[in-house]
């Protein structure tokens, strides 16, 4: 009896281990092609406006992150670790967005007290910037998964980042942007 049970609980746990996996996984877009541009609502600091990712791109490289919901333990360990990280982005002529599907006016609330008033966080209730940019969470895909780009001023991905931990989207895409600052310092 023990003998066909093993390979069925192997066969399952397999399968578990690769359900999790496809969590993280998933079809965002590479480096090299071009960023999806948008417009939304956005908050900074409590103040509702509307962003325009080609005018920020005027400005220099965004860093562009997604994640799956305000106020949850994941996405404000980021937010907060973005909001340390803003003025060694803007050494580098860069700017921060994180978008998920939450509403602007939770948003709002969020980019005061998680975001610390450092950067906006723009609403994509209806899922669309998520979907141009292949960030959906797998079997959610009106929720976005946690993904960051990086995108060059001429509108091409130079970086991208998927992991549903927090930890290294920070680190990952401050290297990029400062290698892209690198070699563009004459620009």
């Amino acid at each position: 009896m023990k003998r066909k049970f093993m390979p069925v609980l192997l066969a399952t746990v397999l399968s578990a281990a690769f359900g999790l996996y496809s969590l993280t996984a998933s079809a965002t877009l590479k480096p090299g092609e071009a960023a999806p541009d948008f417009t939304t609502q956005a908050s900074l600091g409590g103040k509702t406006y509307t962003y325009n990712l080609a005018d920020e791109l005027k400005k220099g490289p965004v860093v562009l992150y997604f994640y799956p919901a305000a106020f949850t333990k994941g996405c404000t360990i980021e937010a907060h670790e973005f909001a340390d990280a803003v003025d060694e982005y803007k050494k580098y002529g860069a700017t921060v967005i994180g978008v998920s599907h939450d509403n602007i006016d939770t948003l709002t609330k969020f980019s005061v007290s998680e975001c610390r008033s450092k950067f906006p966080v723009a609403a994509d209730a209806d899922a669309k910037v998520i979907g141009a940019y292949d960030a959906g969470m797998p079997m959610r895909n009106s929720m976005a998964n946690r993904v960051s780009y990086v995108i060059a001023p001429d509108g091409k991905i130079i970086y991208e980042y998927t992991s549903l931990s927090p930890d290294k989207h920070v680190e990952n895409t401050l290297e990029a942007v400062k290698q892209w600052a690198a070699t563009h310092k004459s620009q």
